[in-house]
């Protein structure tokens, strides 16, 4: 609770301080209850697999306060945001509030290229994911700085070193280069991402875990009914341990070297249509497939392979009021968890929710919902802790942006 003021206070005197609304406020929560069959209350399993829509059992907040600064033809924007989750089971929870962003980002400091900007400090750095399934497919984000949108003919290049962990024997880091605004063909782009992770080793220290890359090939496609995005990665070593499963590129396993032989690809393919002026939809398609993915407790290496289908169809009752479904089945193979031979997975959730939101689009937030799941665990990993193959739950949520 004292950390909760001092924090309270901290933004009071950044609001007092400038001229009246100069302080940008932006962020993000969710918050909800659920009551299951067998699990207690809320239920959350393999969500980036299946779906996270009647299917997450924790809190999440951001709030984010920015401003900018003018002097001349230059621009600073100081941005900031504070986070925290918990898992919602009472009124008042402990916990750590972290600073998630804080950084500077200048714009015209380059006379020859007015919107190429320099940051530094702590970010979010150009972070790439599915909404439905909570997914990030690319998030290289932390203490770092770089240069942002400059231009290279009509393309834009941002380059950016971030660090990435450190342990006794070293710290890691990222070197990410994009090149984004390819033109293609009408209303489509593409953009390359390539991240380097490696690490500087302290004197007399050795890190066992090989550098790893990870690449990645964007294809974006607006449409008159939406838009669609196809999404090509490939990765090496500790990135390609990730690439195989639902990894980010936001952290790096330098612990042992159980990776260092490990490749990985996955196909993604996501968007968000219209299907007439009652309904929208969103989906996710994914595969992955690893070649020798170890595991951190045993020498054993093998393949992998795994898919995901996710659908989230939303009829629209009126400009407040939706009913919305999401379905969503993940299957595969994988290193079990003693790291002793490889296994069969899946998981399959059906959702049905009532929402009420402020807007009738696909994205219009806030959102309250009321829902019930369905959930089953095909292959019987006791994937709820209880034992059971299957899991029903109903709960309500919130979720919000602004």
């Amino acid at each position: 609770m004292k950390k909760m003021n001092l924090v309270a206070v901290a933004v009071a005197a950044a609001l007092a301080a400038g001229p009246s609304l100069a302080v940008e406020f932006n962020g993000y929560f969710r918050a909800g209850t659920g009551i299951s069959g067998n699990s207690g209350s809320d239920v959350a399993v393999n969500k980036s697999g299946i779906g996270r829509l009647g299917n997450e059992n924790d809190n999440y907040y951001e709030f984010g306060f920015s401003e900018e600064l003018k002097t001349g033809e230059q621009t600073w924007r100081v941005e900031s945001m504070l986070n925290k989750g918990d898992n919602g089971k009472a009124g008042s929870e402990d916990g750590d509030i972290n600073v998630a962003q804080f950084a500077v980002k200048a714009k015209g400091l380059i006379a020859s290229d007015k919107e190429a900007t320099l940051w530094a400090g702590k970010s979010y750095y150009q972070r790439k994911d599915v909404h439905i399934t909570d997914f990030y497919f690319l998030n290289t984000s932390g203490t770092g700085g770089g240069i942002e949108n400059l231009s290279v003919g009509n393309q834009k290049l941002s380059v950016a070193l971030i660090q990435d962990g450190e342990d006794d024997n070293g710290a890691g880091y990222i070197f990410d280069t994009r090149l984004a605004n390819i033109g293609v063909w009408d209303d489509a782009s593409l953009e390359f991402a390539l991240a380097y992770n490696f690490a500087n080793e302290k004197e007399g220290k050795d890190i066992n875990a090989d550098d790893g890359l990870l690449a990645s090939v964007i294809l974006h496609q607006n449409i008159d009914i939406g838009f669609n995005q196809t999404v090509f990665q490939y990765g090496t070593n500790g990135y390609g341990a990730q690439v195989a499963e639902y990894g980010s590129g936001a952290y790096y396993n330098r612990a042992n070297n159980s990776q260092n032989e490990a490749s990985g690809y996955r196909l993604i393919n996501w968007g968000v249509v219209s299907l007439g002026s009652d309904w929208e939809m969103g989906h996710q398609l994914a595969y992955m497939m690893g070649s020798d993915i170890g595991n951190n407790t045993t020498s054993l290496k093998s393949d992998t392979d795994q898919f995901s289908v996710v659908v989230r169809p939303m009829y629209k009752w009126n400009d407040t009021m939706r009913t919305i479904f999401e379905a969503g089945v993940n299957m595969g193979e994988r290193i079990n968890s003693t790291g002793s031979a490889k296994e069969d997975f899946g998981n399959t959730k059906f959702t049905v929710a009532q929402g009420w939101a402020m807007g009738n689009d696909f994205w219009a937030r806030p959102e309250l919902r009321v829902y019930g799941s369905y959930i089953t665990d095909t292959e019987n990993d006791n994937a709820f802790g209880t034992g059971e193959d299957t899991e029903y739950v109903v709960g309500i949520q919130v979720e919000a942006w602004w």
